[in-house]
């Protein structure tokens, strides 16, 4: 019996796996790729604007999903929807895999405002029912590439700042179960702004 649960268990994961390793991008060909977005993101995914995310180190997975929705139209933006129109979706894989492989810089946080994010961040606030940041962009920011959670690390906080509050004011509606714009909403713009500051410094 326990050798046919283990055979069992082994050829689910085996068809489990299987697509999950089909899609999959190459780095090498996502580089030569991603010339393109080079202009407003860095060569290596670390954009200089501060209103252009940076997407080195990002995990590829929410890489892959953002540039899908850009396609789709589910995240409005007339320049992403317009850089996005032609590629395909090895192209999409291939250029998540090579920001993914890149390492983000750091920034820092705004020591004025750590107090009231750390305590947002890691523990949450259970009065409004505000689950830890943590919980899902993890304790050190990386976020979690398998649930498709982005990491947060050395982000601008200017773009961050802007997409928390596009979730809160539903500009951007994204996110999976309306979790972002659930939470956004019962935090102010302090708690928020001090959020942003927060984690470009996270690691």
């Amino acid at each position: 019996m326990k050798k046919h649960a283990i055979i069992l268990i082994s050829t689910l994961v085996g068809v489990i796996a299987a697509p999950a390793a089909l899609a999959q991008g190459d780095a090498a060909a996502g580089q030569a790729k991603s010339a393109l977005c080079a202009t407003c993101h860095g060569a290596d995914g670390n954009s200089q604007l501060a209103m252009n995310p940076k997407l080195a180190g990002q995990n590829a997975s929410y890489l892959v999903k953002q540039l899908q929705d850009f396609k789709s139209g589910a995240r409005p933006s007339a320049t992403m929807s317009a850089m996005v129109l032609s590629l395909s979706e090895q192209d999409m894989l291939d250029i998540s895999a090579w920001f993914a492989s890149q390492k983000p810089t750091l920034l820092g946080a705004d020591p004025a405002v750590v107090e009231l994010a750390e305590s947002l961040y890691r523990g949450g606030n259970r009065s409004i029912d505000v689950p830890a940041c943590a919980a899902c962009h993890s304790p050190t920011g990386k976020g979690n590439a398998p649930a498709g959670y982005p990491a947060l690390s050395g982000q601008h906080p200017e773009y961050t700042l802007q997409q928390l509050k596009d979730f809160r004011a539903g500009v951007r509606a994204n996110d999976t179960n309306s979790m972002m714009r659930t939470i956004v909403e019962r935090l102010t713009d302090k708690e928020i702004e001090a959020l942003a500051s927060y984690v470009s410094g996270l690691h």
